[in-house]
């Protein structure tokens, strides 16, 4: 009799493309940049990505391009959050101070503010295209391809 076994990764599939980018502006605003530069439909998410055990979330945008069986995505890989600190100042009494902590979606770019990832059937969707169009928006200081393969944290990017 023969014994089938099933692994976990059998069914993860990695053919996507992740492209990183830096910049310094709010989220919806390079939503909108992509869309009119890149001719994308990206709309905010209803629920962000919440990660219980990191306590963070992450903004994420989405359109699915039905007629090219691509999925866009756009993610921010920076999450902020003030949290109180309780410090002893020496007296009877503790004092309590506001801390900002950062987040990270992918710790090992921690440089990177956003990420988009590009899931494709066919390998329609043109890197370097895309990478010229993103190059031209000058609110966008630089953005690279990642490869998947290479990210130990990659399990956060499915969703």
């Amino acid at each position: 009799m023969a014994l089938h076994k099933l692994l976990v990764d059998d069914f993860y599939d990695d053919s996507y493309k992740l492209i990183a980018i830096h910049c310094g502006i709010e989220d919806y605003r390079l939503a909108y940049l992509l869309n009119k530069n890149l001719e994308l439909k990206l709309e905010r998410k209803p629920n962000d990505l919440d990660f219980q055990y990191l306590t963070s979330s992450y903004s994420i945008f989405e359109w699915n391009n039905t007629s090219q069986y691509v999925s866009w995505n756009l993610v921010s890989n920076v999450c902020k959050k003030e949290e109180d600190s309780l410090y002893s100042s020496g007296t009877l009494f503790q004092a309590s101070e506001k801390t900002l902590k950062t987040f990270h979606l992918i710790p090992e770019f921690k440089r990177v503010d956003y990420f988009i990832k590009i899931s494709e059937e066919t390998q329609n969707v043109n890197k370097k295209l895309i990478l010229n169009k993103l190059h031209n928006i000058p609110q966008i200081i630089t953005s690279y391809e990642v490869d998947p393969l290479h990210i130990k944290s990659k399990d956060h990017l499915i969703f």
